[in-house]
């Protein structure tokens, strides 16, 4: 779905219904890169006996890392992703 900057776009029930299905998806996909990237950097890290101001480096990567991968993630998903619309439906509460 193409954005159009300024008005938001108007979309019908059922795309509606699309775009937040995708917008889950993709939300799902974000967590799972997350969670690979907190295990990569804070089990796999823990074999080294490193540290940074006296904190072990499994500590820093698996808080500062996944924070800034959080960040990515979230910024992608809102330009990428998420789109912006009304959410109430102008046809009334025929479709439940």
């Amino acid at each position: 779905m193409s954005k159009s900057k300024g008005a938001s776009p108007t979309l019908s029930y059922r795309q509606k219904h699309e775009q937040a299905n995708r917008e889950a998806a993709a939300t799902v996909a974000g967590l799972a890169i997350t969670v690979v990237v907190w295990i990569a950097c804070g089990f796999g890290l823990s074999g080294l006996d490193v540290t940074v101001f006296h904190t072990p480096l499994w500590v820093v990567g698996g808080t500062i890392g996944t924070w800034a991968c959080a960040i990515v993630v979230a910024v992608v998903l809102a330009k990428r992703v998420f789109a912006d619309f009304a959410l109430d439906d102008g046809e009334g509460a025929e479709h439940e």
